[in-house]
């Protein structure tokens, strides 16, 4: 069984236009970036690996993930985290909740509360549990988000943009946590980006849409 996210033979088109076809198989701990210009297809490809495609767009192929035919599974069974360049938080819940909320599984309140700990002592923010998110900086928040997507134990991560909105040196250092975490974990990652520095850093093959 081959590990790692397959996007096998994938073609995207709306109406008569081939947005982007794609046959790549990302292994475990690596790193895919996709870039292009606006508009030419890189979230677009992002919607139809988590299943949800808006239905104007027309895709062939599939989505495997550990061998695993993904394709025709909906969004919440696919074992996907996404990352996006809004930390997408709940402004009504602490940050010890908004992760709460990424755990899979049950297990006591008490089990709960220390995952939820060591969580944030991972990412250098222990004792934050009863922090509003409002209260917290750009690379707080973004270290919160990916904290909460990881507790959900996914077998693949997405990327879109999640770096764009912090400035030079935050960026650096959210992007190379990021980066860590997943190598870590062995999880694929796909990364859309206009950025050639995020690509630089990921470390692995870049694929250009909108070329030619």
């Amino acid at each position: 069984m081959a590990k790692g996210l397959t996007l096998d033979h994938v073609a995207i088109a709306k109406g008569t236009d081939v947005l982007l076809q794609v046959d790549h198989c990302i292994a475990p701990g690596e790193v895919l970036t996709v870039m292009g210009p606006s508009g030419v297809g890189k979230s677009t490809l992002l919607s139809f690996v988590t299943g949800t495609l808006a239905q104007d767009f027309r895709a062939t192929g599939r989505v495997l993930l550990d061998g695993e035919d993904i394709t025709g599974l909906p969004p919440h069974r696919r074992k996907v985290g996404i990352l996006f360049q809004d930390d997408l938080l709940f402004p009504h819940m602490s940050v010890g909740a908004n992760l709460a909320f990424g755990l899979t599984g049950g297990g006591s309140r008490a089990d709960r509360d220390s995952r939820v700990a060591a969580a944030l002592d991972e990412v250098g923010l222990g004792g934050f549990a009863g922090r509003d998110p409002a209260t917290l900086s750009g690379g707080q928040k973004a270290r919160v988000s990916l904290m909460r997507m990881l507790l959900s134990e996914p077998s693949a991560l997405l990327l879109d943009e999640p770096f764009s909105r912090l400035d030079a040196t935050l960026r650096a250092q959210v992007r190379d946590m990021v980066f860590a975490r997943a190598r870590a974990r062995g999880l694929p990652v796909l990364m859309v980006t206009h950025d050639a520095d995020d690509a630089a850093a990921a470390g692995g093959q870049v694929m250009q849409l909108g070329r030619g």
